[in-house]
């Protein structure tokens, strides 16, 4: 009886204890849900693709005072919640698959827009719209990006940095390549919008972007039909 009560009580012991309590002088282990500090929250989800100070790495410099004077408060909140299809940005939003609240997306949409926003960044020249208002003419875009972006791209896009190559342009949206012919990528050596000779209008940059989605669908073609069509 005596070595029974003894094991009894030591399964007591084991099964009741639960979590251990943290030694004195340590600090709580917080649930991810409850992280709420916007360097940690940054570091952890965003900073991989977009750069640990915001200004880029292997996408948009989500940082740059010419992404947060197009990209409002709104528009950074659906991205980072819903992501976009098809590419490399995941949704983070637990409504959608990921691992962060709500609570926790808002706080990084307001550290973004508090560390990074330079709102006299820019005097006479105000960036193009972030989305396009009107269908773009690719046969015009083409001479844009000729006498604009060639320097660079080569008049093709498809040497040095091939921005028009058909694999690269099915990893990211029509709107990503509108955001980078604005912003920029000035990490990697590409200028914004004001620095190609003469600043681009919106007009120019909805007109590029079309004729870079053209050659993404002929590439796209080209994969499907390889033998041509007959």
């Amino acid at each position: 009886m005596k070595y029974a009560a003894l094991a009894l009580s030591a399964l007591l012991g084991i099964t009741s204890c639960g979590t251990p309590a943290p030694h004195a002088g340590e600090a709580p282990v917080l649930r991810p849900s409850d992280v709420a500090d916007f360097r940690l929250l940054y570091g952890q989800n965003c900073s991989g693709c977009h750069g640990v100070d915001g200004q880029g790495g292997l996408s948009v410099p989500v940082g740059d005072p010419v992404y947060l004077a197009i990209a409002d408060d709104s528009t950074i909140r659906r991205i980072t919640a819903e992501g976009v299809p098809r590419t490399a940005m995941p949704a983070f939003a637990q409504a959608s698959g990921g691992m962060l609240t709500n609570a926790q997306i808002d706080i990084l949409v307001r550290g973004i827009r508090a560390r990074w926003t330079k709102p006299d960044a820019f005097k006479k020249d105000r960036p193009p719209a972030y989305a396009a208002s009107q269908a773009g003419d690719a046969a015009r875009g083409h001479n844009v990006f000729s006498a604009s972006c060639s320097s660079c791209h080569s008049s093709d896009g498809r040497s040095g940095r091939a921005i028009a190559d058909g694999s690269y342009l099915r990893l990211v949206s029509d709107q990503h390549l509108r955001t980078v012919v604005i912003t920029g990528m000035p990490h990697l050596g590409m200028p914004d919008w004001r620095h190609h000779g003469e600043p681009l209008s919106d007009a120019d940059v909805t007109d590029v972007v079309a004729w870079l989605v053209s050659q993404r669908m002929t590439f796209l073609s080209q994969l499907n039909h390889p033998g041509g069509s007959e």
